[in-house]
């Protein structure tokens, strides 16, 4: 299991560009260069950042600028490499390190490490159009992870990335085979060390990376707060956290879509940012794996709600998606080591100096 690997995760917006160019270009060419070797550029259908101008795709006056996401996985010293260049091209938006771990073929099977026995995050990195057992793999590695008892799965497409060091970008008449998409799924630790192998044994070549995660709430049912940390770490460096909820889009507060209110509810208290990700295919909690299908009106794709802020209003931001699930859903946490943005508090000199909370 490759330990010394990192995830970069840029938050921007889809109009943006960088010397004549689109950024979203400019950050994918940037990733090509440097041979990150896993990637994703993903649209997502909602989000509001640092100047709180929200964009969605239900006004059309609102759409011309939906957020983009843009993941990048490798060691941490290719990471190292290309993060002065991702970061200038940024300008305003947000880049975001995260610790993970890259799964290598003599991992597939045994217990995962210590820290994350009680609960993990689970990637899978996967071709859009691959098959397995003659329907798409996507749809097959979510059945497995639900027979396995994991609290929740997410599909998340790719329109351009990497894979194994390759440029996949996705074209019209094209069946875009290679082009990315994550799964990223949650659950215990001994529940996603039994899924593993057979994961590994249905993809062709996939890319997985565990992460430490806090299962918050599940369900409707509050299971912990998010970890209580201190504003640095011993060494000075500032500490984030992100909350994750993930839903789907017939999921309601009061009358209304859960994914809109949480977000409008964010932005109205003052949250830092968020971000709203439609998935295509996926589950939470008990409910079975569910997503696009033709032929019927209403749909149940997931959809993955993303906050990232500093610890104290991290727990601010809890109570407000504790109020908003009191009906279903899955809520996570996890500690963010380094953030780079123009806002006070934040990291201005891009670097791999990454907070280390205590344990």
């Amino acid at each position: 299991m490759k330990e010394d690997c990192l995830q970069l995760t840029a938050y921007f917006g889809e109009s943006d560009r960088v010397g004549g160019h689109l950024l979203s270009d400019a950050l994918m060419e940037s990733f090509e260069r440097h041979r990150i070797a896993t990637a994703a550029l993903m649209r997502a259908v909602e989000g509001f950042g640092a100047k709180h101008a929200l964009r969605t795709d239900r006004f059309l006056t609102l759409s011309e600028d939906l957020p983009l996401l843009a993941v990048g996985v490798d060691e941490a010293a290719r990471i190292e490499r290309a993060l002065p260049e991702i970061y200038a091209q940024l300008g305003g938006g947000l880049v975001t390190l995260e610790r993970v771990r890259v799964l290598e073929p003599g991992d597939l099977s045994g217990p995962l490490p210590a820290e994350l026995a009680q609960a993990a995050k689970l990637t899978v990195y996967l071709g859009r159009d691959e098959r397995a057992a003659g329907r798409p793999a996507f749809r097959a590695a979510v059945d497995h992870l639900h027979r396995h008892g994991l609290a929740g799965a997410s599909v998340l497409l790719g329109v351009d990335g990497m894979r194994h060091g390759e440029r996949q970008r996705a074209r019209f008449f094209s069946r875009n085979v290679g082009v990315p998409l994550m799964v990223i799924c949650v659950g215990a630790g001994d529940a996603i060390a039994a899924a593993i192998p057979g994961l590994a044994g249905m993809l062709q070549a996939p890319t997985m990376t565990l992460e430490r995660v806090g299962l918050c709430k599940r369900d409707g049912v509050r299971l912990e707060r998010p970890r209580v940390l201190p504003e640095h770490d011993e060494a000075g460096r500032a500490l984030w956290q992100k909350l994750t909820l993930f839903s789907n889009e017939q999921a309601r507060h009061e009358g209304h879509p859960l994914y809109l209110e949480l977000v409008r509810g964010l932005r109205r208290e003052g949250a830092r940012g968020a971000t709203n990700l439609r998935g295509v295919w996926g589950f939470s909690g008990d409910h079975p794996p569910h997503g696009d299908r033709l032929f019927r009106l209403r749909r149940e794709v997931p959809v993955v709600t993303t906050v990232i802020d500093r610890p104290a209003a991290t727990q601010r931001w809890f109570d407000l998606f504790d109020a908003y699930t009191t009906a279903g859903g899955l809520v996570t946490s996890e500690v963010v080591p380094a953030a780079y943005l123009p806002l006070p508090g934040a990291t201005t000199e891009p670097g791999l100096a990454l907070a280390r909370p205590a344990d």
